[in-house]
């Protein structure tokens, strides 16, 4: 099975939208994406975040906060990168080739990846390698038990820190198990490009070879590090997006939409039809997402500010 970047899905996309359906580009709200649309704040860089090369005391301080924050095993160590799908693309070069197991539907990177790779990609049965999203994504499914008995066990937590509770980040230092966290979601700065692997000493190295020298910005790494280490920020913004989450799924279902799964970052409905809310709300300048394998679902994140005005004028 094999893919290439056009053909995949995604959410994001507006400018094209803007162009079908027109309408002021910055007046587009955007909630195709699970991004948490209240950023972290971005302060305090020094010149030489951008003008020297990222220095080791940089990185220590990110790694270091990095396994506070996600209470990282001993036995475990952790890689910072330029974004989880830079991780994503780079797993399946843990392994010789064989048989992966993604259920489905769900983050469709994964399977593009092992595809590209010549890896044969299934959605039950034995393999060699396992990919579970935590939670998943589209439906916000949360595996209560996981099966790392495949030699490479990869689980994708890119939306985890907003159920903090439910992260597997204990498993990080079995042999084969590999936890990949993303930046840009819960903390809201997609293009900052920020990712990060847990997983063993040994393959922590192989993936820092992989992915070279200098691999994160300078100031992706001081933004990192000092996220990491606002607790507080972090409690403040979970009960923020838990709030909306229930606001968006009130304002949905009056309605006529029916709640499918989620996460805090990202809701899930069922409708009649999912093209035909897109395009309603797109004439709006209201951009979500709808999925190739299913006529009935659409998927928003949480609009903030003046966009929930946007959205409920546009329903």
């Amino acid at each position: 099975m094999s893919d290439t970047p056009a053909a995949r899905d995604h959410g994001g996309g507006v400018d094209a939208a803007a162009a079908r359906h027109g309408g002021d580009r910055d007046g587009w709200l955007d909630l195709s994406t699970g991004i948490n649309p209240r950023p972290y704040g971005v302060t305090g860089f020094a010149p030489t975040d951008w003008t020297a090369l990222p220095d080791i005391r940089a990185q220590t301080r990110l790694d270091r906060a990095a396994r506070t924050f996600w209470r990282i095993p001993d036995t475990a160590a952790v890689l910072a990168a330029p974004g989880a799908s830079s991780l994503i693309a780079r797993m399946p070069a843990l392994a010789a080739p064989g048989r992966v197991r993604i259920d489905t539907p769900t983050y469709n990177e994964h399977a593009a990846a092992f595809g590209a790779q010549g890896w044969q990609v299934v959605s039950d049965g034995p393999a060699d390698a396992r990919v579970l999203v935590h939670p998943n994504n589209p439906d916000g499914r949360l595996w209560a038990e996981i099966d790392a008995s495949a030699p490479l066990t990869i689980i994708d937590e890119s939306f985890c820190d907003v159920t903090p509770a439910h992260s597997l980040v204990r498993l990080a230092g079995r042999p084969g198990v590999v936890i990949l966290k993303s930046f840009g979601k819960f903390w809201g700065l997609a293009g900052l490009r920020l990712g990060f692997a847990i997983s063993r000493p040994e393959t922590i190295v192989r993936l820092a070879d992989l992915l070279g020298p200098w691999p994160v910005s300078g100031p992706a790494l001081r933004i990192g590090a000092a996220a990491l280490t606002n607790p507080a920020w972090a409690e403040d913004t979970r009960a923020r997006l838990n709030k909306d989450a229930a606001r968006l799924d009130r304002l949905m279902t009056t309605h006529g939409a029916a709640l499918a799964g989620g996460t805090d970052l990202f809701r899930l409905y069922c409708v009649d039809d999912a093209a035909a809310w897109q395009d309603r709300l797109a004439r709006r300048c209201i951009w979500t997402r709808i999925f190739p394998w299913s006529r009935i679902h659409i998927r928003l994140g949480l609009p903030d500010g003046d966009g929930w005005a946007q959205l409920e004028a546009a329903l």
